[in-house]
């Protein structure tokens, strides 16, 4: 499989450090730490909803997978700094 193919697969609720991944590459440093920890979970799930590749459905989705998902992105945004 081609490195092109591998970021092309689909992903769900329990990919969460894809899902940040594809969070950082969309928003960059429009969010800091602070920032994204004060995200509302209705905002950021329609923004990981919005995100290509997406196969999690609304209903499936947690608190927890939210809370794992803001703590990945703030990983990969101190990362990226």
């Amino acid at each position: 499989m081609a490195f092109e193919e591998i970021n092309n697969l689909p992903f769900g609720w329990n990919d969460h450090e894809d899902i940040a991944i594809g969070l950082y590459e969309k928003f960059g440093d429009d969010f800091g730490e602070s920032e994204i920890y004060r995200i509302r979970f209705t905002d950021l799930l329609d923004w990981i909803l919005s995100l290509p590749n997406c196969e999690g459905l609304r209903e499936d989705s947690s608190e927890g997978h939210l809370e794992q998902i803001q703590a990945k992105w703030v990983y990969e945004w101190r990362d990226n700094q």
